[in-house]
């Protein structure tokens, strides 16, 4: 299997478009200009770049992003094996190597010293300095670079700097509209239109309290959960207690709240 048919994504991901995200991309990866998406935790972003993937057949290598990823997590090191001591491409320049997507989630999560490798990948020059190995990677013609984060978590001492912001397109991701999403929890979690517009309106009076003591709302995410429960027999206060309540909050008060517009829309 080649590093290409690896990374491919062979089955089309369901994705329902919510405006012109998908014209965006489509002219962004054509012009090769680098894309950051930026929205809510839960609202599709992962979801929009592996079906993006799947639209223009490219392969795609995704990347956690977090605080202890070095420079090295991304672009390789040298590793010791039996045979001796090897280069090991990160994943980034095997990216860059094969022309895939590059899609570095929540991109914000790494030290600034481990973003600014992705610099020279994002202008006209388009190539990748191993500086361990003393090799200049040329990007192939068909790589492009994706990140994401969302700017609700995000301070003065954990943002992005503005020469980094600087060298994307960005697209904006919200919660889509209650009946796309309903039409969505309708086909990812397999309950009736009636249950999904209900679990949508849970989702609407949680989303309400955030900046009054959530710092997120409930994301699409946690409304399939809770109708992926629903749809396994569980009852549908239990389903949302333990899918929408208590995984976004320990406060009494809020826990309170959360509860009692469950109850309205799902009474016993």
């Amino acid at each position: 299997m080649t590093d290409t048919d690896q990374y491919a994504v062979k089955q089309e991901p369901y994705y329902r478009p919510v405006g012109d995200e998908t014209e965006l991309f489509e002219a962004a990866h054509a012009a090769r200009m680098p894309v950051m998406l930026k929205g809510p935790t839960g609202c599709g972003k992962s979801r929009f770049v592996s079906w993006m993937a799947w639209r223009l057949q490219r392969p795609l290598v995704t990347v956690a992003c977090n605080e202890d990823m070095t420079a090295a997590d991304l672009v390789g090191r040298y590793l010791l094996d039996a045979d001796g001591t090897r280069w090991q491409d990160g994943p980034l320049t095997l990216a860059a190597r094969i022309g895939a997507i590059c899609y570095l989630d929540e991109v914000v999560e790494a030290r600034q010293d481990t973003t600014v490798v992705i610099h020279p990948l994002t202008d006209h020059r388009r190539v990748l300095p191993l500086e361990k190995k003393g090799e200049l990677v040329e990007a192939h013609p068909d790589f492009h670079l994706v990140i994401s984060y969302n700017p609700g978590y995000q301070n003065l001492m954990k943002d992005l700097k503005p020469s980094t912001k600087q060298r994307f397109g960005a697209l904006h991701f919200d919660f889509p509209e209650a009946e796309t999403e309903a039409e969505i929890l309708v086909h990812e979690a397999g309950v009736d239109r009636t249950t999904a517009e209900r679990l949508v309106q849970v989702g609407q009076r949680g989303r309400n309290l955030k900046g009054h003591g959530l710092d997120e709302g409930i994301s699409t995410r946690l409304l399939v959960y809770a109708g992926q429960l629903i749809a396994r027999g569980i009852a549908p206060g239990a389903a949302c207690r333990m899918a929408l309540v208590h995984p976004i909050t320990d406060d009494p008060d809020l826990r309170d709240t959360l509860e009692a517009a469950v109850d309205t829309h799902f009474p016993d």
